[in-house]
């Protein structure tokens, strides 16, 4: 069962899901059309509360050509022990379907989901051919057990991220804008209250919100471009995350209709060079 379905043709797809001749199915076709000026094709993400993170991942992934150098680092499967020794909250770290376990048990767990996520970029960033690259993502994306083991670990990456951020401000550093937003929400002004009310919640009740996008694209190190189609003709129908990304970081582009769902555009057209 593969969690991101085959390619389709952009527009052939939204033929399909907006037939009707309402503001909204002109709105979203007038979309459509203007993301078919930059992509051929577009893959549908299955649509539980994990589809951010996965079509995040999967473009990630798909266009990996190196391990992050922040992946390689040593301190990279030592976090969840360091974490916990300092945040004795973090005990309450809620898995898909996993009962509260004990403080060993937690911190082996995270790190097999992070040196899970390390060993298939690492094994993807080093295929070459773009067909073969493709068909790897293809089976790790049906592979249900390995794949919600990747989005433990970009949860806590999430988490480990909101700490430093939290931490920063609190010392008086400079942080992004984002991260006032994410703190001043009544369900997270804290990373604690952020874990349990939020990130616990990834996969089960909920999804990521749009403040949350900005968190994953810090932990990843990746911008993230989404066409936010139902903003069309708005300043924010291409909306990145963060809007001032740092030059290094590799970017991903998504799709949207509501800011909830998530697809994937794929085959860039080539510029017809005159």
């Amino acid at each position: 069962k593969l969690s991101v379905a085959p390619e389709m043709d952009i527009m052939e797809y939204c033929g399909r899901e907006w037939r009707g001749n309402t503001p909204v199915a002109r709105r979203m076709r007038k979309g459509y059309e203007a993301v078919a000026q930059k992509f051929a094709s577009i893959r549908r993400v299955r649509g539980d509360n994990y589809c951010a993170l996965r079509a995040t991942l999967f473009q990630a992934l798909s266009q990996a050509t190196q391990l992050p150098s922040w992946m390689q680092s040593e301190d990279f499967t030592l976090l969840p022990g360091n974490l916990l020794s300092k945040y004795d909250w973090i005990k309450q770290w809620q898995q898909k379907q996993k009962p509260t376990r004990k403080i060993g048990e937690i911190s082996a767990e995270i790190k097999g989901h992070l040196m899970l996520l390390r060993k298939k970029w690492k094994y993807i960033s080093d295929i070459k051919g773009a067909a073969e690259k493709q068909e790897a993502c293809d089976k790790l994306f049906r592979s249900e057990e390995e794949e919600y083991s990747l989005y433990e670990a970009l949860k806590f990456l999430m988490l480990n991220t909101a700490i430093e951020l939290y931490d920063s401000e609190k010392s008086g550093r400079r942080v992004p804008v984002f991260s006032w937003l994410l703190f001043a929400r009544d369900t997270s002004s804290n990373p604690c209250q952020l874990m349990l009310n939020h990130l616990n919640q990834i996969g089960h009740s909920g999804g990521l919100e749009q403040v949350e996008m900005f968190l994953l694209a810090y932990a990843l190190q990746h911008a993230i471009q989404a066409y936010r189609l139902y903003k069309y003709g708005t300043d924010e129908f291409v909306t990145l995350y963060p809007s001032d990304p740092e030059e290094d970081w590799p970017v991903v582009t998504l799709i949207t209709e509501d800011d909830r769902h998530y697809n994937v555009p794929v085959r860039m057209c080539q510029e017809t060079v005159l």
